[in-house]
């Protein structure tokens, strides 16, 4: 089939001596959709653009996903920052100052207990942010091990570890959760491996799947032939090949575990007090929704935004990394 003009526009007219004009490459510009490479000749050497430069230009251009990128690098600036310029103590209870409204001093008012909602809220971004980021980094990290081990060796080693996820999934998230507090007791880490107990599984099947289509190429039956240690078959042959699909899971997955966190502790399952997240101050507004309807609808809308900024990220990374959505 032959190639359009707007495909390819990198033949250039120049006059030749004793001859007609020949074409000669020039300048080459390709569909930066998908991984095809863009061409430039300068001074008769071409100069490709990888995989990840595509990417990350074909990114840049996604105006909504950089301007979500931006809400969402502001948000965690003022949640690391702005207990520094408030200088309150997030749990110092004050009996005199309950449910002020927004003031110069208190910028998002104080809560049924007098304390300073700003510096609350900061502190819940924060934790809240901690604890989807590392449970999210925990479960993807422990579930591509795990996959990779499972298709790698393959035979009764993948049926008897397939099975073993097939149990997982099979048992409520929200049962396993609370086994886990009861057993571990409350507190940000525990909720943190709650979290990536729960959700390992998926991360799991996704690598088995990748490397069952990657260990067939020659490179890697070239490593194992010549007796390569497993962990550097992963790390130098399997790993660098599904580290796009690996970021884009990392991008779907913090936004799950952010709601998954809010809605543990709204149910009061997950984090406990003295300490607090968005889901705690989301619990704690509900109680005064209808006389101080302020602290319940900022740690709502900061949610909101948060959750949205990263799926919205997240679609960008889809559509600049897999070769499936790239038009």
């Amino acid at each position: 089939m032959a190639a359009s003009k707007q495909d390819f526009q990198f033949f250039k007219k120049v006059p030749t001596v004793g001859s007609e004009a020949a074409p000669v490459v020039s300048d080459a510009t390709f569909d930066q959709s998908g991984a095809t490479p863009e061409i430039n000749v300068h001074d008769g050497v071409p100069k490709s653009v990888g995989f990840w430069a595509s990417a990350r230009h074909k990114l840049f251009k996604d105006r909504l996903a950089m301007f979500w990128t931006v809400i969402l690098i502001l948000i965690v600036m003022v949640a690391l920052i702005g207990p520094k310029i408030q200088h309150y103590d997030p749990n110092l209870i004050r009996v005199d100052s309950r449910n002020i409204g927004p003031s110069a001093a208190h910028w998002l008012g104080t809560d049924r207990l007098g304390r300073d909602l700003f510096t609350r809220l900061c502190l819940g971004v924060q934790v809240s942010l901690l604890v989807a980021i590392l449970s999210t980094i925990l479960a993807i990290g422990f579930g591509t091990i795990y996959g990779m081990t499972m298709a790698f060796f393959g035979g009764w080693v993948d049926e008897v570890m397939m099975r073993i996820i097939e149990v997982f999934n099979s048992l409520p998230s929200l049962l396993i959760t609370m086994l886990l507090m009861i057993v571990l007791g409350d507190g940000v880490w525990t909720m943190l491996f709650a979290l990536a107990v729960t959700s390992w599984s998926s991360s799991a099947r996704q690598a088995r799947g990748l490397v069952m289509q990657l260990r067939g190429l020659d490179y890697v039956m070239a490593a194992v032939m010549l007796d390569t240690p497993l962990w550097r078959i992963m790390t130098r042959h399997l790993v660098p090949n599904m580290m796009s699909i690996l970021i884009l899971d990392i991008g779907q997955s913090i936004p799950q575990n952010i709601f998954g966190e809010a809605s543990l502790s709204f149910l009061g399952m997950g984090i406990q007090a003295p300490n607090t997240s968005l889901g705690i101050l989301i619990s704690n507004g509900q109680d005064q929704m209808l006389q101080h309807p302020m602290q319940l609808y900022v740690p709502i809308l900061v949610l909101v935004a948060i959750v949205f900024a990263f799926n919205i990220v997240g679609d960008g990374l889809r559509d600049a990394l897999d070769p499936k959505f790239q038009s």
